[in-house]
């Protein structure tokens, strides 16, 4: 169990799906540049946080809803958590003051796009919310949901326990790097062109054979 003070950001974990490098930039160095693949991504998600409560028929919707794990030792929040009704007969879910029997939570987080680098790690930051959610209520949260802001559909996620373990697995090498403040060397990904950070991290020529010495080698001649 992690103290409070000790939390780190859930939303770290799909950053440090898609590339650990890019995280610890991030988040130990400090370091941030947007595009258009973020900026759009800002834009969908500030429609998702534009209300707080909303109830419709046969469903109570919950908006940037906190979120924290002291056993995973992360904080954050939820775009959007739906609370459906459960039959009355049915086990699980939770109670909810001034609503008359069980609602199960539904975790759904907004995405721009169901890209192919970046499904996994959609999937794995809302895996994360519903182990929050299940520590926090309770209650099992056994699937969720990623709206695709492109075709402006939703992707239904299953939390098995394939997705349960990298979550587990991630957040635990996340709080490592972080207690270690390594920035992990470059790895050259098919991703990497539409990365914001890509003029940073220069993954292709500190990737490369004798990087290092070749950078020292260079700095030398500027200096002559």
């Amino acid at each position: 169990m992690f103290p409070e003070d000790d939390l780190l950001p859930l939303s770290g974990l799909s950053h440090m799906a898609f590339c650990k490098r890019r995280w610890a930039l991030i988040h130990i160095e400090g370091v941030w540049e947007e595009n258009r693949f973020t900026a759009e991504g800002s834009l969908i998600h500030e429609k998702a946080h534009s209300g707080d409560v909303e109830s419709r028929p046969g469903v109570l919707i919950r908006r940037t809803l906190p979120l924290r794990s002291f056993r995973l030792g992360l904080s954050g929040q939820a775009d959007i958590v739906e609370f459906q009704p459960l039959a009355r007969d049915a086990a699980g879910g939770i109670k909810i003051p001034g609503k008359s029997g069980r609602w199960q939570p539904f975790p759904v987080e907004y995405k721009r796009t169901r890209d192919k680098m970046g499904s996994r790690a959609y999937r794995i930051q809302l895996c994360a919310q519903a182990l929050c959610l299940e520590e926090m209520l309770e209650t099992a949260v056994p699937e969720g949901a990623i709206f695709d802001g492109a075709a402006r559909r939703r992707q239904p996620v299953a939390f098995d326990s394939g997705l349960r373990g990298e979550v587990e697995m991630l957040a635990g090498e996340m709080h490592r790097l972080f207690r270690d403040g390594v920035t992990p060397a470059p790895v050259v990904l098919p991703a990497c062109r539409n990365c914001s950070l890509i003029e940073i991290c220069q993954p292709q020529p500190l990737s490369a054979p004798n990087a290092a010495s070749l950078y020292l080698e260079q700095q030398k001649r500027t200096l002559l």
